[in-house]
Parts: structure tokens; C-alpha cells; sequence
């Protein structure tokens, strides 16, 4: 009984859990855009031309914008050196780096540079584990981690956050047909939702 209740409860965690996040995520954009960008906009023009939701309208388009200007070069030279600032602040520089770089990771211009999902292969076992290929080009690893024809591969966690770092020999990998989106949604749940169709490339 208790064991078919655990299972239950397990289920609609993974059901809810997504769900919660996403909807909160959108709840804390929606509220801070009205509340910051709602302010400014009822100190430039009357309350009674303004409409609730104007300061989330005014978020989604100030983003809009700011990723128009980061195409400029001048744009990308200001960011370029407030990122210079930043890395001297010991605390902030870890947090600032971190996400940074996560969010690169997953930008459509960071797809283009390689594939990205891939399937390793443990040794003469057959096991084959799915990872992420986070650095092709062994020319910016570290002196001693710079293996020619390898790759530097994550390989994601099921049921929790975190994973591994892996230098792998390309040999060892092979191409996957599949988003990283639905790679990390498979590798996550442990293939339990939203299991893609497998193809090599």
C-alpha cells in the first residue's frame, strides 16, 4: 500500500514539478516588469492612461531591443568590459560566470558550433551513456587536458542537478539525432517523460 502511494506521489511530483517552475518563473517575470517598468511608465504618463500589464509589455520589449543592440560591436565591447569589472569581485564573478555560461551554452549560436548530444560508449561493455559536448576544439583546454581527437563531454544526472566533466575520445562517441532540450528532459527523468525517437546521425 505504502509503496503504491510512494509511486503516486512520485508521479505527480514529476508532473507538477515542471509545471510549478515554469509557472513561476513567468509569474516572477510578469511581476517584476510591473512593478519596476509599471512604475516608470505611471511617472511618465497619467494613471488614467495607464492599463495594467503596460510594464510587462515594456520588459518583453526592452528585451527585445537590448537583444537588437547586442548584435552591434560597440554593444558587445560595453558588455565586454563591464565583464572585466565584474571578474574582479571574487563572489559575484563565480555567480555571474556560471549563469552566463550556462545560458551561452544553450543559445542558438552555440548550437551551430558542433553537435552537441552524443552517445558514449564504456569501454567493450556495450553501456552507452547520453552526454552533452560542451568543448570540441581541445586547442582552448588546459595544457595536460588538451587531447587531440577528444571531446569534453557533460554527462547530466537523473533525478537531481548536477553531473560530470568527461574527456572522451571522439572514437568513443557517437552523433545523436536529438535537441539538447529533449536530451536533457530524457537524461533527467531517468527516460521515465519525454522520451525522444533515437536516431544516429
Amino acid at each position: 500500500m505504502f509503496k503504491s502511494i510512494n509511486k503516486n506521489i512520485l508521479a505527480g511530483l514529476i508532473t507538477l514539478l515542471p509545471v510549478i517552475l515554469t509557472l513561476y518563473l513567468l509569474y516572477w517575470f510578469v511581476l517584476t516588469t510591473e512593478t519596476f517598468l509599471g512604475g516608470v511608465i505611471r511617472g511618465v504618463v497619467s494613471e488614467e492612461f495607464y492599463r495594467p500589464g503596460m510594464g510587462v509589455v515594456a520588459g518583453l520589449i526592452v528585451a527585445f531591443f537590448v537583444g537588437l543592440l547586442m548584435q552591434t560591436i560597440i554593444a558587445r565591447q560595453v558588455l565586454s568590459s563591464i565583464e572585466q569589472l565584474v571578474k574582479k569581485l571574487p563572489l559575484i564573478k563565480s555567480i555571474y560566470l556560471s549563469i552566463r555560461d550556462l545560458l551561452n551554452y544553450f543559445s542558438s549560436e552555440t548550437k551551430k558550433d558542433f553537435e552537441q548530444v552524443v552517445a558514449i560508449t564504456i569501454g567493450d561493455t556495450g553501456m552507452q551513456l547520453i552526454g552533452l559536448v560542451t568543448q570540441a576544439d581541445m586547442s582552448k583546454m588546459p595544457v595536460g587536458f588538451n587531447q587531440k581527437d577528444s571531446l569534453l563531454v557533460y554527462i547530466p544526472m537523473s533525478y537531481g542537478i548536477g553531473g560530470f566533466a568527461v574527456l572522451v575520445p571522439r572514437k568513443a562517441t557517437k552523433a545523436l539525432n536529438m535537441s539538447m532540450e529533449d536530451a536533457m528532459r530524457f537524461t533527467l527523468t531517468a527516460g521515465v517523460t519525454a522520451i525522444p525517437k533515437l536516431e544516429n546521425e
